[in-house]
């Protein structure tokens, strides 16, 4: 098989495994919607959402971008052949900071408790609240680490199995939680949840075999200063991008109401999370193989280029079928009362496609480490969206917000285009922007059918478009991976 199948196999096969440990977690996940809509309703999912961004943001603050260059250091040092005693010095290294940087974030959340609960729900009510899930920032800041480890090593299969497990324990536990005890069972789901994710990834991350070294904490930190200088900016990036959400959501509550902002999560979460999720499958194993190469410009073109056509490929089906079918998964996600948020995740998910190529193009500067370019260009789309997004609200409501998604994502697309290109060389091919047109048409014209008031008319073109998308998608696919060559030795390697 040539080079260049060879490479569209391996991110297939990564993206499948990922993939599959995605959907796994897509039912996990519906499960957990379902029984957050049905037991504490729009207003607790809007208490859930708020606390939840309010940690995001403070974690992704003081983590300081640790286990994104951790991967990035780890998978260039493997890159350079056998440097083992680098590599565990730099294991060494994270397995001892992320506990400074864990402590720093539970006591920053400790001493303005009562500040984030007045910003978050204009009142001093949930200042308690704050104070107990500060501790899920330490839990979840070392398991990032641990599970960085394993990215870094791509040992894919045991970062697998630390996600699926550590998605289904928290699910088991949080269920009862919340039969019992409704809107008071969040915050103890928050913590427990976090704490049985430490527990499965410190647990998987063991079975790699290192050898330990003992580093004073003087030697981690002068080790992790390279790491932290270029984590300190992504920890900045981080930060703009949750901030922007977050100040979002607080305008939104204080606007529409918390229910308005439940709303709001259950469609973004149908766009980040579901549709989202072939983005989480391809960046585990993409992020440290571009880092691999990162100094090579042809490497550089050939693997974005192909981690896009993959993405695209798999990406449209998902784009169709959720439109064809957006009213039905609303109603199995959460409740009939959520349908409002239709018009909203239709405008949104057609910017999804823009976002597929934006996306693989943006890695390219993480993986250079260009700090600088980095936040920079997180301030002004950040800022961008959430202008956008207040406008569309404004205007037109939830729907506006669908439309200020989809506008948003083609030019971030156009930007990170023009930004890659005059950097870095960094070019799409010809066949990639050719299939990426023939998705995007076919995407439109599906979006148009979902207006046609005959629903059996509308569900019959729906779901021509969609058996034609799936279709092209195959084909295409076959001709890059091969799945009969594929299938026989899977076969051959069980049969082994």
């Amino acid at each position: 098989m040539p080079k260049q199948n060879n490479d569209y196999t391996s991110i297939f096969k990564s993206t499948s495994l990922f993939g599959a440990v995605q959907m796994f977690n897509i039912l996990i996940s519906v499960i957990r919607s379902k029984v957050v809509a049905i037991w504490i309703g729009p207003t607790g999912m809007g208490i859930l959402g708020l606390l939840l961004s309010t940690l995001n943001v403070l974690g992704e603050f003081t983590k300081l971008g640790l286990s994104t260059t951790a991967v990035r250091e780890i998978a260039q040092t493997e890159s350079k052949g056998n440097n083992t005693v680098e590599t565990n010095l730099i294991i060494a290294t994270i397995k001892k900071v992320v506990w400074f940087t864990g402590f720093f974030g539970v006591l920053l959340t400790l001493i303005l408790s009562p500040l984030l609960s007045y910003l978050a729900f204009d009142s001093y009510e949930y200042t308690l609240a704050f104070i107990w899930v500060s501790i899920s920032l330490l839990f979840n800041q070392i398991s990032a680490g641990r599970l960085a480890i394993l990215q870094g090593f791509r040992k894919l299969k045991l970062l697998a199995k630390a996600n699926l497990l550590g998605n289904l324990l928290g699910l088991l536990i949080s269920l009862p939680l919340y039969f019992f005890y409704r809107l008071d069972a969040i915050v103890p789901v928050i913590i427990v949840s976090s704490f049985v994710a430490l527990i499965v990834s410190w647990s998987y991350s063991r079975k790699m075999e290192f050898n330990i070294l003992k580093v004073s904490n003087k030697q981690a930190f002068r080790k992790a200063k390279g790491m932290l200088n270029l984590g300190f900016m992504l920890s900045i990036r981080g930060s703009i991008t949750l901030v922007a959400a977050y100040v979002f959501q607080l305008y939104l509550s204080n606007v529409g109401g918390l229910d308005e902002v439940g709303y709001y999560v259950a469609g973004f979460m149908i766009i980040n999370s579901y549709v989202g999720i072939v983005f989480n499958a391809m960046r585990t194993d993409y992020f440290p193989k571009l880092s691999g190469v990162i100094d090579d410009v042809k490497d550089v073109n050939k693997t974005v280029n192909n981690q896009s056509v993959i993405g695209i490929l798999i990406i449209g089906p998902l784009v169709v079928t959720f439109l064809t079918f957006l009213p039905i998964i609303v109603k199995v996600l959460y409740t009939p009362s959520f349908l409002i948020i239709i018009g909203f995740v239709s405008w949104a998910i057609l910017g999804i496609l823009f976002k597929t190529l934006s996306w693989s193009m943006g890695y390219v500067i993480l993986a250079k480490g260009d700090s600088k370019l980095f936040l920079k260009t997180a301030l002004f789309f950040n800022v961008l969206m959430l202008v956008f997004n207040v406008v569309g609200y404004h205007l037109y409501g939830l729907d506006g917000l669908g439309i200020s998604f989809f506008l948003y994502y083609i030019i971030h697309f156009i930007g990170i285009k023009i930004i890659t290109a005059r950097q870095y060389d960094l070019n799409l091919d010809k066949d990639l922007i050719a299939i990426f047109l023939v998705l995007l048409i076919l995407s439109i014209a599906t979006f148009i059918a979902t207006y046609i008031n005959e629903i059996v008319v509308k569900y019959v073109v729906c779901s021509i478009l969609m058996i034609v998308t799936l279709l092209y998608c195959y084909g295409q696919l076959d001709k890059r991976v091969n799945f009969k060559s594929l299938k026989n030795k899977f076969i051959k390697n069980k049969n082994d």
